[in-house]
């Protein structure tokens, strides 16, 4: 894995990755613009009419429960978009920019592989299904956040299952065969999590989370391809020592 992030951190300073970092904001940015010009203040006011006119309303006024609505609505919402905002940024990193960056890295480092995989939809669909099942992990575990432990632990291991899930199958879509991302998948389990895990931890750093996913990205691409390399090597050795 340091590997991994030792040549990711050399890829990035790629002018032609450089050029890549931005993507991921923009379109995240842009998304929640558009869906906040339309849909903000209906979402607002329907979570603020929910609080101030249930038990909060019972136990005080309406001028104190309104009070109160507003400053809940807004925690509620920025906890919501903190999420949503990240999981935008990773989405459009794994879908569009995660190709583009494969075919660099592969074209500088590792010239002897050979594409045998092509999988648009299948990327599409994985990143859906991910992001989903990490928006409802966020919603079950949130009333755990209170507490000490789990408010610093969690974090980490969704937002790692997260990295793992999305970037790993982009890493190699194009370059596998189904039975080598499989093997790839199987052998090195733990160490493409505890990746994604480092990959949370930087994505949790103020401003170098606006240029970590391409980053994490490129860590997920070494790792991938290193091991991909090995493999195959593995798998012509015998061939080579049958046929002389």
């Amino acid at each position: 894995m340091a590997e991994a992030l030792n040549a990711a951190t050399r890829s990035f300073l790629q002018s032609k990755i450089l050029r890549l970092v931005w993507l991921p904001l923009l379109g995240a940015l842009a998304l929640w613009m558009l869906l906040g010009l339309f849909f903000w203040s209906d979402l607002v006011e329907a979570l603020r009419r929910l609080i101030a006119f249930g038990v909060v309303a019972e136990w005080y006024s309406q001028a104190v429960a309104h009070f109160l609505s507003e400053w809940i609505v807004t925690i509620a919402m920025l906890l919501a978009l903190l999420p949503l905002t990240y999981a935008t940024a990773l989405f459009v990193t794994a879908t569009i920019a995660m190709p583009i960056m494969a075919a660099l890295v592969a074209a500088r480092d590792y010239p002897q592989l050979a594409r045998r995989g092509s999988s648009t939809i299948g990327s599409i669909l994985n990143a859906l299904g991910a992001t989903l099942i990490y928006l409802l992990l966020w919603i079950v575990t949130l009333p755990l956040w209170i507490f000490g432990v789990p408010a610093i632990v969690l974090p980490a291991l969704i937002n790692g299952w997260y990295n793992d899930r999305l970037f790993r199958y982009d890493a190699l879509c194009d370059y596998t065969t189904h039975e080598e991302f499989r093997m790839l998948t199987q052998r090195h389990r733990s160490q493409w999590f505890g990746l994604g895990v480092i990959a949370a931890l930087i994505q949790m750093l103020p401003i170098v989370n606006l240029i970590s996913p391409v980053y994490s990205g490129l860590s997920f691409i070494h790792f991938g391809f290193a091991r991909l390399t090995q493999l195959r090597a593995a798998s012509t050795a015998p061939a080579q020592i049958s046929a002389r």
